[in-house]
């Protein structure tokens, strides 16, 4: 096997190398959350969103014909806040972890860059850390974790609610009269969904969910149909009849909310810079005796597209005040 080395000059040039690709990877690490969300990556700064909207219809034929579409966009903007970090590891134990699960490979290890894996295993690390703050973290510029880095979409939909945008007079919103069980989440959830805008009830949408309710509704399923197989060992993957348009998305990072959210995939928004973004920038600095400090700059931020009841449904839970 070819050696391979692992110095701190070796790091900052695999760091000044691989920089862009280092800084998607807390994005990358995210993904048990944001692989059901739609992401927008190389963002320069904050970016409007908005959804088209105005009447358009056909009528007998008139030569005269002529109307006013109304045609409008609800602007809703994805703000990204800069956040940092320094990150202390010891290299020879990173490398410990790194040549562990490369030595299969055999061969192979031979013309891999140590050094890059060693970074990304470092960097994916900021990236459990984001995974579990896209719902519930609150901006605060005077925090230090990564809660406090943007608004996350149940604070954004707290905020929406008191403004009076989402609510049950606009189609977007109910109130659970009732925590949710195994003895009551097929029906809570049917109620959730005879509340939803007929819109979408037809479209391809994600029930966003904690894992316990979740669970919840397999159990239920189970009491009421006893061994009746469906999908897979009780264990239903979109909600009944809904013919597989609503589909669970049960998410650690869900534990504690105090909302469902359905919505189409496409609806739910994160940004970042991955490079692009000015003040972004990852290095490798050394300012102790045996540690090495990963120092990164990125942005992030979160927002929904829309929150017109066809793109969105927030129902909030009993008892997770």
């Amino acid at each position: 096997m070819a050696k391979t080395i692992t110095t701190l000059e070796a790091l900052q040039k695999s760091a000044t190398r691989y920089e862009k690709e280092l800084l998607i990877m807390p994005a990358t690490s995210a993904g048990a959350t944001l692989q059901h969300m739609t992401g927008m990556p190389g963002l320069l700064g904050n970016v409007v969103l908005g959804q088209l909207d105005g009447d358009a219809e056909l009528g007998p034929y008139k030569s005269t014909r002529s109307a006013d579409g109304n045609f409008t966009i609800a602007p809703r903007e994805l703000e990204l806040f800069l956040g940092n970090c320094a990150y202390g590891f010891d290299p020879n134990d990173v490398w410990g972890t790194i040549y562990g699960s490369l030595v299969a490979q055999g061969e192979s290890l031979k013309t891999v860059d140590v050094n890059k894996y060693i970074l990304m295993f470092v960097a994916g690390k900021l990236g459990r850390k984001l995974n579990m703050a896209i719902w519930n973290a609150k901006r605060n510029a005077d925090g230090d974790t990564t809660k406090d880095l943007f608004n996350g979409f149940d604070t954004i939909t707290a905020t929406e609610a008191t403004a009076g945008n989402i609510a049950t007079g606009k189609g977007n919103y109910m109130e659970l009269s009732a925590a949710i069980d195994k003895t009551n989440a097929i029906d809570t959830f049917n109620a959730i969904y005879a509340a939803a805008d007929d819109e979408l009830q037809g479209q391809k949408a994600k029930i966003y969910v904690s894992k316990d309710i979740y669970n919840a509704y397999n159990l239920n399923y189970q009491l009421l149909h006893g061994s009746l197989p469906y999908n897979t060992e009780f264990k239903k993957t979109f909600l009944e009849g809904t013919d597989n348009q609503w589909e669970f998305c049960p998410l650690a990072s869900k534990k504690g909310s105090q909302y469902i959210h359905i919505a189409p995939q496409s609806n739910m928004v994160y940004g970042y810079g991955a490079g692009d973004n000015p003040g972004e920038r990852l290095a490798i600095e050394k300012y102790s005796s045996w540690k090495l400090t990963l120092e990164a700059a990125m942005a992030f931020g979160v927002q929904f597209r829309s929150l017109s009841p066809e793109m969105l449904m927030v129902a909030k839970l009993k008892g997770n005040d």
